[in-house]
């Protein structure tokens, strides 16, 4: 299984990767730093210098309807913010 599951693309993850060369990758929920950066690299033949990760846990929902309570949950998610010594990313270059 791999490491990296997508790159994430909203408004923010776009403005850390052109001011600050930072990419957003989701990740295995088990995967560590040190995994995160050697994938990335073999991936996207970069050299990176940070790797930071964020854990979301997921976010529950209750629908009081005439059937009854609906209680609802949205998966755990795992982030990695990935800033690059030197070099891009293009995520759009085999389209």
């Amino acid at each position: 299984m791999s490491v990296l599951i997508k790159p994430v693309n909203t408004e923010k993850a776009n403005e850390g990767s052109e001011l600050k060369n930072c990419y957003t990758f989701e990740v295995a929920k088990d995967a560590n730093k040190i995994q995160i950066k050697n994938e990335v690299e073999a991936t996207y033949g970069v050299k990176v210098k940070e790797v930071r990760t964020l854990n979301y846990g997921p976010k529950r929902a209750t629908r009081y309807t005439k059937t009854g309570v609906q209680v609802g949950k949205t998966n755990a998610v795992k982030k990695a913010l990935v800033q690059l010594e030197e070099g891009t990313i293009d995520f759009y270059s085999n389209i």
